[in-house]
């Protein structure tokens, strides 16, 4: 017998059931077609529907939306004359009649052409929120300025949204579950942000950023480095003669920050651009660690403590422009700079113990470290267009240069019995990367089935690295030790070729194609020419990326690519970093591509209310770039070798569920199995690590947007240990005023129950075990503030290709040769 309760439940289904059948019988009118954009000829998504009769017009009787793909179909009823409107921002309203009857049961409308607004629409009613992402064959986007976080994050803050991104405790970032991955702007590559993607993103507003893409497959036309993939920045442009400005203040317990962004256009000329500047003064941080060195009886535990305080100034700009010489014939330009300095002062106790834990020595440090970077890029393409829509040719020229300089300085102190020459040091390097590029695209496509497109490519790059060394003379003044010091300078002309090709078939398409590389390398060292070699090799690259539409908003997507990576002047620098006397840090000049081999296969579903991104790939390397430390005689000494054969098998899930129109809630999260081995180096490491990421966004009364959020992780798996697992949550609240919501008023605060926050690691080998606790100021709250101004009607028009460097990878910690993070590429 069933329970009371439960039989009350049955009876109330199968009520419910009746009268959705009896409804369904009952409403069988129905009007549907496709909202089409007039210029691109796709269709317009998310297009706000409103239904009445045609006698009393005021009245809406039904509101929806169309789908991902400008498809409608909806039910009425009873029979009739309706009108039908279409309303979407920045575009024109668009109205139609039809009738039904019980001759005529459907209206098919057919295509209905819809066009750039000539003004702002005006008292537009939300239905339904605007999809956050959009997926297709080759990327995935998600839009920040339909984010209302957006407000008040830092770009850094945001990526912890977007599918198949990670960012750690430390604010190192992962695509794809690994930290080797390019950063372009606006389709362009930028050195700076590749090799320091956490100091640039963590400074630029998240305001100042239309939307990101994630590339993880990137096709032939792309350069075959970046094993996570490509993330791609593109910043915000006025969407609608005329200008348009906004400026922006933000201001916290850590940092401080303004940003503006314009556009304009005079006749055929249009130009767009953002500048931010960004100042963070960072709290007193504390750091432990220890080793045990299984290898002696006299040095055996080294333990060491201190803190750390850093201050630093950011700024980026970004300038593009568009010049129409007629319909067939474009020119466009883009230049960026950005540009930065990072100070610390720190200080600590150092202590050794024997086997007995009896004191062998110790002493204490003061030290002071200067980090200076910056990068200029400029950029020219001319794009000649063909009577057949879609089929052009592009000439591309880009040069770019990135100085990166650093300066330490360490004094001793209060030193008990130290067996070796302490000598107070100072080191000053002086490293820079400069590239001239020349491109050639062309792309037909031939019919709707059938596209092809092809080019060729040459890069000339210079890696330069001046590291000078200075110890306390006996005069008392610094004197350059040449032993120590080093002069590296690393050519390397690549030339590329590639070509693809794309075939679609009604629900299935394939995107195939091959990209070779040579690439001429030759390598000097002004104070040790023994060491001088030239050699080159090729690489051949191919890619694949097949497509299956199940529905109008779902599609499954199966990939392989073959990504290899360029050993970056950090990871190649010969300049020893021995301001730790007992850590020495140095890079490796022999270091060779790494080269890693993917496959992938992704679900995706679109609709207005619910939207689901799951991707699963499989990963391996058999020459893995790695860092590494050994000990030496009682110093331990770290640097990087081809020496990690890695497999992964990774699981990411996007999810957003809107309940409501007011209501938005979002997860981001992943799951990994990495098994690390090195026979090199004689040790392996296996592991699951995972990480999550939840968001809710909600509407409150008075138009108040209120955003909550939490996250964290499990340990990282690394060859020789494991990192630390972490946590993090958050909230801010956000109100627009004025006409068109043109002034907006943010406040934030995150972590706010836990002042510090603990980033732990540990390293095991057969000869040491280490370890070490990172204790960093996380409280965070502020005040952002944002104005817009002015009206545009047109946007910066662009070549459809353009140059993309994305083939060296590049990171290395920020001021330090050997350190630890391969932040970017």
């Amino acid at each position: 017998m069933l329970p009371k309760f439960l039989k009350g439940i049955l009876c109330i289904l199968m009520c419910l059931s009746a009268s959705i059948l009896y409804a369904q019988n009952k409403s069988n009118y129905s009007v549907k077609g496709i909202l089409v954009d007039s210029l691109s000829n796709e269709g317009e998504p998310y297009a706000t529907i409103r239904i009445s009769t045609k006698d009393n017009p005021k009245k809406t009787v039904k509101m929806d939306v169309t789908d991902g793909n400008g498809k409608f179909k909806e039910v009425l009823s009873t029979p009739g004359e309706y009108t039908i409107t279409f309303s979407s921002i920045g575009k024109r309203t668009v109205s139609r009649t039809f009738s039904l009857s019980g001759n005529k049961r459907t209206a098919d409308l057919g295509n209905i052409m819809t066009s750039e607004a000539t003004e702002m629409l005006k008292g537009v009613e939300v239905v339904a929120q605007k999809p956050l992402v959009k997926a297709e064959i080759d990327k995935i986007s998600y839009s920040i300025e339909d984010d209302p976080d957006s407000k008040t994050n830092s770009t850094l803050e945001m990526l912890k949204k977007v599918p198949l991104v990670t960012v750690d405790g430390e604010d190192n970032i992962s695509v794809n579950g690994s930290s080797s991955f390019k950063v372009h702007v606006n389709g362009k590559p930028n050195t700076l942000m590749s090799n320091n993607p956490k100091e640039v993103l963590r400074s630029l507003p998240a305001s100042s950023i239309k939307s990101i893409e994630v590339i993880t497959e990137p096709g032939a036309k792309y350069d075959a480095e970046g094993i996570g993939g490509i993330l791609n920045i593109i910043t915000t442009e006025a969407k609608m003669q005329g200008y348009n400005v906004t400026l922006g203040v933000r201001a916290g317990n850590s940092n401080t920050s303004a940003y503006g962004y314009a556009t304009a256009q005079v006749g055929k000329f249009t130009v767009s651009g953002n500048y931010s500047y960004n100042h963070s003064y960072a709290p007193k941080s504390h750091y432990s660690s220890g080793r045990e060195d299984f290898t002696s009886e006299t040095n055996k535990y080294l333990s060491s403590y201190g803190a750390s305080k850093n201050k630093g100034n950011y700024q980026f700009g970004n300038i593009e422009g568009s010049y129409e010489i007629d319909t067939l014939n474009l020119i466009t330009f883009s230049a960026n700079i950005f540009g930065g300095n990072h100070k610390g002062n720190n200080n600590s106790t150092n202590k050794m113990l024997n086997s007995m834990e009896e004191l062998t020595y110790r002493y204490n440090t003061l030290g002071y470290s200067k980090y200076n970077f910056g990068n200029v890029g400029i950029n020219v393409d001319y794009q000649h267009s063909f009577k057949k829509k879609g089929e052009y040719l592009t000439l591309s020229y880009k040069f770019n240069n990135s100085p990166n300089g650093s300066e330490a300085s360490t004094e001793y102190i209060d030193m008990v019995d130290v067996p070796f020459e302490l000598q107070n040091q100072y080191f000053d390097n002086d490293a820079h990367t400069s590239e001239h590029t020349g491109q050639i695209d062309y792309v037909n496509p031939i019919n709707k089935v059938h596209y092809i497109d092809a080019g060729a490519k040459f890069i000339g790059r210079q890696n330069v690295s001046d590291s000078k060394y200075f110890i306390l003379a006996d005069d008392g003044n610094m004197q350059q030790d040449n032993d120590k010091s080093s002069k590296f300078d690393q050519g390397q002309n690549i030339l590329a070729a590639y070509a693809d090709y794309q075939l679609k078939l009604k629900k299935f398409g394939v995107k195939a194609g091959v990209r070779y590389e040579h690439t001429f390398m030759d390598v000097d060292y002004a104070l040790q020419p023994e060491r001088n070699f030239s050699t080159g090799f090729d690489d051949v690259v191919p890619t694949v990326n097949l497509s299956y539409m199940l529905s109008n908003t779902s599609s499954i997507r199966a990939n392989y690519n073959m990504r290899i990576n360029r050993p970056g002047i950090w990871y190649l620098n010969p300049f020893r970093d021995t301001s730790n006397p007992t850590s020495v840090s140095y890079g490796n000049p022999d270091l060779e591509t790494e080269k890693a081999h993917i496959i992938g296969a992704t679900f995706s579903s679109f609709s207005a209310k619910f939207n689901v991104n799951a991707t699963i790939n499989y990963a391996f390397t058999n020459n893995g770039i790695e860092r590494y430390s050994f000990m030496n005689e009682g110093i331990m000494e770290n640097t990087y070798c081809n020496a990690g054969k890695k497999q992964s098998t990774r699981l990411s899930l996007w999810m957003n569920w809107n309940p409501g129109n007011k209501t938005r809630i979002s997860l981001n999260a992943s799951g990994s199995y990495s098994d690390f081995k090195s026979d090199v180096l004689d040790t392996k490491n296996s592991g699951f690590s995972g990480n999550l990421f939840g968001n809710i966004q909600q509407t409150l009364p008075w138009d108040l947007q209120l955003g909550i959020y939490g996250g964290g992780s499990t340990p990282y798996i690394s060859l020789q240990g494991k990192g630390s697992s972490y946590y993090f949550y958050g909230l801010n609240l956000n109100k627009s005023f004025l006409k068109e919501k043109r002034l907006s008023v943010s406040i934030y605060a995150n972590n706010i129950f836990n002042k510090y926050n603990t980033h732990k690691s540990e390293t095991v080998t057969e000869t040491f075990r280490s370890w070490s606790n990172n204790k960093y100021h996380s409280l965070g709250y502020g005040l952002s503030v944002s104005w817009r101004f002015g009206e545009l009607k047109a946007r910066v028009k662009k070549t459809a290709r353009s140059i993309n460097n994305d083939d060296m990878k590049a990171g290395g910690e920020s001021g330090s040769n050997g350190g630890g993070q391969q932040g970017g590429n």
